[in-house]
């Protein structure tokens, strides 16, 4: 009888399967990794675990935003893998002063040890897939950024502004450094958000008068 893609899986070499759990209790750290956003009930801090199923999930709900071009089960994949690079890079909030060159610099040499506990064939895919994500050129990697905006925006919406009042985070500098890169893989979607931002600046600007 001829071996199936199963019967491969099942007959893997105990080395492969003992690489592909090193790797997988390695991600655990991601969920030890605080961001600056907090949960859409304010409650505490999200983390970067968290963060990373939660995009996947609104990749999932959200693909008929996507152009017809994209293919929405690689787009989940990118956003399960993006973020594994802050167990050692740390996460940089968006609207921080951080050196962005810098950080980009610690995050591929994150890359390469944290995918590279893979066996060689993941290794390869899996970083090709960060790769394309953080290239942003591809259809499938402008939608994943674009989603990877969306989901701060909605909890600091949610919590009254969240963190945006601590960062001193601007109308100009959402559009700028959000809204263009929602508005690139998802236009339909930055153009609903934008009213409830709109509007969340509008009664600030009301309420400091």
């Amino acid at each position: 009888m001829a071996n199936t893609p199963l019967d491969k899986r099942s007959a893997a070499p105990a080395d492969r399967i003992a690489a592909q759990l090193a790797f997988l209790t390695e991600a655990c750290k991601l969920k030890s990794v605080l961001r600056a956003t907090t949960l859409c009930d304010g409650s505490r801090r999200e983390n970067s675990g968290e963060h990373s199923w939660h995009i996947a999930l609104y990749a999932l709900v959200l693909g008929d935003q996507a152009q017809a071009d994209v293919n929405i089960d690689r787009v989940i994949r990118m956003l399960l893998i993006h973020d594994l690079v802050e167990i050692d890079a740390g996460d940089m909030p968006v609207h921080g002063t951080h050196d962005a060159a810098a950080q980009a610099q610690i995050e591929q040499i994150a890359a390469r040890r944290i995918f590279g506990l893979l066996p060689p064939d993941q290794a390869q895919d899996f970083r090709a897939l960060w790769d394309e994500f953080e290239a942003a050129e591809t259809p499938d990697a402008i939608f994943a950024k674009s989603i990877d905006r969306v989901q701060p925006v909605i909890a600091n919406l949610e919590t009254g502004g969240g963190t945006w009042p601590a960062y001193g985070v601007t109308a100009a500098q959402l559009e700028t450094r959000v809204g263009a890169k929602v508005a690139r893989g998802a236009p339909a979607l930055w153009s609903a958000l934008k009213h409830r931002i709109d509007a969340w600046f509008a009664a600030r600007a009301s309420s400091l008068e």
